[in-house]
């Protein structure tokens, strides 16, 4: 074991042992002596994108006038109403960037082919802002957000980039339109005609994030002794204990006991889908939760191990299809949101829509509270990070891309103000605020993406 160089730890160690390699969360003794305390991850912001796919209520012109989504006046403390779909995020509104009235245009039919492919290449569009091509074989969108920051800042790292969802890539029929099935499926794109799929399996997504093995026999012959990962790396982390300081040795202790938590409750569920019971997805991998509700939560965990032990810096989650007939019984509704989200102009259909909207938008505060909680040396990775929300359509019940609603989350170490609501002039481009947002996170060189047609500051008038 080479961990220590002299009383300093490289931000770069890692415990290894039988396939395993766990890296560690950031430490005092990570900051070479005689420096300030400061995150050795200091110079580059963590990016985090999710994707909604179908729009939101507030993206309909009678849902904008009720404030559904955008607030009622741009600026600082904006306003929450009842009926908003941000009524969930509300404790967290100082780590808050709302951006309403952005267009994704590249989502929209070019000719008469392409008319109604409008679910077939949304995802796509998403974080490339750029336009897909028609075609069932050579594919061809454009570089994604989250590469763009992988190539940048994710050379070092174990995982240049991680890709995440919660539903079957394999969407078991096709596509339609004369789309590939990888525009539905597909947020990140390494380049125009690569792209990237997500993972959908919360044991898969651990056993990339930490080794577990050095091969697929290796890792089903570990899960059958019912040894915990960390039993291969003890030795390792018994002996680093001891150079560590209190509080370096409490912050290894806490992050440990994290990752055996996640890997527990992994080892549960799969157990109870293997137990012979129905399952109410009898189709999904045994490691998938049947609910959506524990999916997400236990993606986000892995998400969060994943940056705190700085293994990756770039993650993108799509959190569902389009099309998705899933059903969420805890929104106050038993609709799928793709049958509510044609909601015919009605609005009483409209606030129907707007109450899965809410809740689906309200998982996300389990993730900003690990983050808040999870301190990155001298701030929490809450403050240090930047987390996309959004969805490439406004009014899902005209397949429209006007409107549509982003969200900003974290401070991104300082670029963002938080507690803040932006409204952009009709016929601005997403794509805008994605310049503006990369070129503070350190694309200084970063002068157009996608369709953008200049920068969106994400600021708003001193004293305004």
């Amino acid at each position: 074991m080479n961990f220590i160089t002299g009383k300093h730890l490289s931000r770069r160690t890692f415990l290894r042992g039988a396939g395993v390699a766990v890296g560690l969360p950031v430490m005092d003794a990570m900051v070479p002596a005689g420096r300030s305390s400061q995150s050795p991850a200091a110079g580059f912001t963590r990016l985090i994108c999710v994707e909604e796919s179908h729009g939101c209520a507030g993206g309909n012109l009678w849902g904008d006038e009720q404030h559904l989504f955008a607030p009622a006046a741009p600026g600082r403390n904006f306003a929450i109403g009842a009926n908003s779909q941000l009524k969930g995020l509300e404790e967290y509104r100082d780590y808050l960037t709302v951006v309403s009235h952005t267009d994704c245009r590249m989502a929209e039919p070019f000719n008469s082919l392409e008319v109604g492919g409008d679910h077939d290449r949304s995802t796509a569009v998403f974080l490339t802002q750029s336009h897909p091509k028609q075609t069932q074989i050579d594919v061809f969108s454009g570089t994604s957000l989250d590469q763009v920051h992988a190539q940048k800042f994710g050379g070092d790292t174990i995982l240049p980039s991680l890709e995440l969802t919660t539903e079957r890539v394999d969407t078991g029929g096709g596509c339609s339109y004369n789309y590939h099935c990888a525009y539905k499926t597909t947020l990140a794109w390494a380049a125009p005609d690569r792209p990237l799929p997500a993972i959908r399996e919360p044991r898969m997504v651990f056993d990339q994030l930490f080794g577990a093995g050095d091969t697929t026999e290796d890792r089903a012959a570990r899960r059958k002794t019912s040894r915990s990962l960390l039993d291969f790396v003890a030795e390792s982390v018994a002996a680093l204990k001891k150079e560590l300081t209190p509080i370096d040795r409490q912050a290894l202790d806490q992050y440990t006991t994290q990752i055996r938590e996640v890997e527990r409750r992994i080892q549960i569920i799969e157990a109870q889908n293997t137990s012979g019971e129905g399952r109410a997805m009898p189709e999904a991998p045994s490691g998938v939760p049947d609910r959506w509700e524990d999916h997400m939560e236990i993606l986000f965990d892995l998400q969060l191990l994943a940056l705190q032990g700085d293994l990756t810096r770039s993650i993108t989650f799509k959190t569902g299809f389009d099309l998705s007939n899933l059903v969420m019984p805890d929104s106050g509704t038993n609709k799928s949101i793709h049958s509510l989200s044609h909601h015919g102009n009605q609005p009483t259909a409209i606030m129907e829509f707007n109450m899965i909207n809410t809740y689906r938008l309200g998982r996300m505060a389990y993730l900003l509270e690990k983050m808040k909680n999870t301190m990155d040396a001298d701030g929490s990775l809450l403050d240090k990070s930047v987390v996309v929300w959004g969805s490439p359509m406004g009014d899902a019940n005209l397949h429209a891309h006007r409107r549509c609603p982003l969200v900003l989350m974290g401070k991104a170490n300082g670029a963002l103000e938080g507690n803040l609501a932006l409204r952009a002039p009709e016929g601005t481009p997403m794509s805008n605020v994605f310049v503006s947002l990369m070129q503070s996170i350190g694309h200084t060189d970063l002068a157009r993406f996608g369709d953008s047609t200049g920068e969106f500051p994400l600021s708003f008038p001193k004293g305004a």
